[in-house]
């Protein structure tokens, strides 16, 4: 018996033979405009209809900054769950899920290549892997970037998007803190720029160590970036906080970023200040 009649006569095709629209063919921006995305694909993940800068993970940032191809070193190294935490869940089932949902290995991926044919190193957090928290080895891995940055004599590049230390691994995690700020010390004393990106989000331990300490820090439109999140701030202080309060465009008003940049425009600007620091002629990037 069949329990639905078609009422349209017009409408020839079978109900078996229909299919649906694969997932994730479209996108729907946060003013409500429904596009393609490929279309976002090619406009860098970055919404026409607002400008919104869509979140994107370590694979589509090397796609925009490298040209054509990158070598990735230190893929595999993973953590270790040495305080056999547990809350709730097992902190080693929690890197095992994580694993096996991003494809990942860890919340960051290092990559060399050339930039414009410049040799550049990119280390780029992704959120998705434990909200991009910074544990043992993504302080291990941004520590070795930098010692791969001196090696080469070439900048280095860092894309921060975390929501801070990892509690799973306690001090271990804070220690991750002194240890890349250090390290950072002696990229500084090779004279190779240091350039830091932070994305949305970007708070915590990562904000208080290597993602505000910049020869120039730069930032996406609209980027949260904190120590503490905003709620916290006001359940501490009982206070009303202004509009827009720890965007990226707030604190380059109070000084604590050197320019936000368009994701279309990132490219080029990292290039223009790394000519400009390192003294070479000025390029017209196109």
């Amino acid at each position: 018996m069949s329990w639905f009649k078609r009422t349209n006569k017009n409408i020839s095709t079978k109900t078996e033979e229909k299919k649906d629209i694969p997932a994730g063919l479209w996108y729907k921006t946060p003013s409500g405009k429904i596009i393609e995305t490929k279309e976002l694909a090619e406009n860098m993940y970055v919404s026409p209809e607002d400008d919104y800068h869509v979140h994107i993970g370590s694979k589509e940032y090397f796609e925009i900054l490298f040209d054509n191809k990158f070598k990735e070193f230190n893929a595999k190294m993973t953590s270790v769950d040495f305080l056999k935490f547990e809350d709730q869940k097992k902190y080693s089932d929690r890197l095992k899920d994580a694993q096996s949902n991003t494809k990942l290995y860890e919340a960051i991926r290092i990559g060399y290549g050339k930039s414009y044919g410049k040799n550049l190193v990119i280390a780029c957090m992704d959120f998705k892997f434990i909200g991009g928290s910074m544990g043992s080895v993504v302080g291990e891995k941004i520590s070795l970037a930098i010692s791969y940055a001196i090696k080469y004599k070439c900048p280095l590049l860092v894309i921060s998007k975390s929501g801070g230390a990892r509690m799973m691994e306690s001090a271990t995690s804070l220690m991750q803190m002194a240890k890349t700020s250090a390290k950072l010390n002696d990229l500084s004393e090779a004279k190779l720029p240091y350039i830091s990106l932070c994305t949305d989000p970007t708070t915590g331990g990562t904000t208080a160590s290597f993602a505000m300490l910049g020869d120039i820090n730069i930032a996406e439109p609209n980027a949260l970036i904190a120590f503490a999140g905003p709620r916290v701030v006001k359940d501490t202080t009982g206070q009303d906080l202004p509009d827009g309060f720890q965007k990226s465009e707030f604190l380059l008003e109070k000084g604590f970023l050197d320019f936000i940049t368009h994701r279309k425009d990132l490219k080029k600007k990292v290039n223009l200040y790394i000519d400009l620091i390192q003294n070479s002629p000025l390029r017209k990037y196109e």
